[in-house]
């Protein structure tokens, strides 16, 4: 259907006013893409999210996809989803902790139920929003994940969203060294992606006017784009479906690749409202339908599922979620690990190149330090026994027994961990603790001082950093040592 020159360049003006207005006499959290709301909230929110959220939150997303705007639903369903599941919490009588459970399930359980990708959900829950991995969180949030899942069957039906050609793929040494090169160039496409949308931020936040206008501004920019490329507006289903059936032209490849990121990334800076997957499951596979035309045939859209992938992983940081998304939304299973090698390249140029994701930068911008790496807790695998001191007269304090029966203040025992110590002390304001055997709590074995806790990271530290040579070239020819010291140059 052809829309008059007219309305394609005014009506998402239109709808950035619209938005402005909602922003600014409803609530200023609708602004942004919804996932670095919904991290934010739980970084200093106490996970508890205001209840007009939920209501307006969709209702921006949908006025700025209904004009034209460039950007996906899925964002603005996990933070709707995680305000009514952080809404049901603050009805409880529930810890933080708790409640961001109950956010981040909701959050993952409206992106499966939309999707019908439960196992990608339940990964960006782990890889961006629990910053845990225990079964206290994955659990609940596993359930209402399958619980979505299984709605939404007899309401949206099941299959993939995006059904691909079937058939075998032709695969060779080759074709997984070019997986690494589109994965390099999806990298450097998220780059250029994250780059533009907060020098556009930036540029947005020198204008002199309230930023209420601002959307409208970046309506205009969308406008603009619309005129060149009518199919880079809007969410794009039906253009990615194109691209990874191969039915797509080539001068529209080049156009999505072009416009789509240009609009997407410059409006989504004017602090509009909309998702982040779809434009880059769009801008994705344009690059792979560009590099179809170079590289060898593997399979109908195959270079252009590698490239969504790689696109999703080196934008969003999350490359387990950008692989099951993509294998979820195709059930194209088979290329499990042609799309892990892609998605990891441009992880890995991600990770190189920018400090911090499109997902996470909004975030730290306002004050908040984030790290989306995990490790065990070196103070949870070392036991009070390994380092404790002698035993030693120990000032009595009459604050509360945290791990011990001793009535003049808190003890720990012997198979406590570190951690547990670190806790302990935190609570009763000691920075030395009596050690005591479970078997017999009334009689301290030693002691256990601040330092001595301090010990168990340096520990970490030097198993970090240290190098040493364990084994040389002769010891396997038994010429050599017999048992190499671990500390030997």
């Amino acid at each position: 259907m052809q829309h008059s020159p007219f309305l394609i360049l005014l009506a998402p003006v239109a709808g950035g006013l619209v938005i402005g207005l909602v922003a600014r006499f409803g609530s200023e959290k609708i602004r942004g893409h919804g996932i670095p709301e919904a991290i934010e909230s739980i970084l200093t929110g106490g996970s508890k999210v205001q209840p007009r959220v939920a209501l307006l939150k969709p209702l921006a997303s949908a006025i700025a996809i209904g004009t034209g705007g460039p950007f996906g639903a899925e964002g603005p369903i996990i933070m709707t989803g995680g305000a009514f599941g952080s809404i049901a919490a603050q009805f409880l009588h529930l810890s933080a902790d708790e409640r961001k459970t109950l956010l981040v399930a909701g959050a993952a359980a409206g992106m499966a139920a939309t999707f019908d990708a439960p196992l990608a959900s339940l990964l960006l829950a782990v890889e961006l929003l629990l910053f845990e991995w225990r079964p206290r969180s994955f659990i609940p949030v596993a359930g209402a994940v399958a619980v979505a899942t299984m709605l939404r069957v007899p309401l949206l039906g099941s299959g993939p969203i995006f059904p691909m050609p079937t058939g075998a793929l032709h695969l060779d040494a080759a074709s997984y060294a070019l997986c690494v090169a589109s994965g390099a160039v999806a990298g450097i496409l998220a780059l250029v992606a994250t780059s533009l949308v907060y020098i556009s931020e930036d540029a947005f936040g020198r204008l002199p006017i309230h930023w209420m206008w601002w959307p409208a501004i970046g309506g205009l920019i969308i406008g603009v784009g619309g005129l060149i490329v009518p199919q880079a507006l809007g969410v794009g289903y039906d253009v990615i479906e194109a691209e990874l059936n191969g039915t797509i032209a080539l001068n529209l490849i080049i156009g999505i690749l072009i416009v789509k990121t240009l609009i997407w990334s410059l409006s989504l800076g004017s602090g509009t409202s909309g998702g982040v997957l779809a434009p880059m499951l769009m801008i994705g596979g344009a690059l792979g339908g560009l590099e179809a035309q170079i590289f060898p045939h593997v399979a109908t859209g195959f270079w252009p599922l590698v490239g969504l992938a790689g696109v999703l992983g080196g934008v969003m940081r999350s490359p387990l979620t950008g692989v099951v998304f993509a294998l979820e939304l195709t059930h194209r299973y088979e290329a499990l690990l042609p799309l892990l090698i892609g998605a990891t390249a441009a992880y890995a140029i991600s990770i190189l190149v920018l400090r911090r994701s499109v997902l996470t930068e909004k975030v730290a911008r306002r004050g908040v330090h984030l790290s989306r790496e995990y490790s065990v807790d070196p103070l949870e695998v070392l036991f009070v026994g390994d380092v404790m001191g002698d035993a030693r007269p120990v000032e009595p304090t009459n604050g509360a027994r945290a791990s011990g029966d001793a009535e003049d203040g808190p003890i720990v025992f012997a198979d406590d961990t570190l951690r547990h110590v670190a806790y302990v002390m935190a609570q009763s304001g000691r920075t030395d603790l009596p050690v005591a055997e479970r078997a017999l709590p009334e009689v301290p074995i030693g002691t256990v001082r601040l330092d001595q806790l301090l010990a168990g990271r340096l520990r970490d530290l030097d198993e970090e950093h240290h190098r040493s040579r364990v084994l040389r070239p002769l010891d396997l020819l038994g010429a050599g040592r017999a048992t190499p010291s671990v500390g030997d140059p």
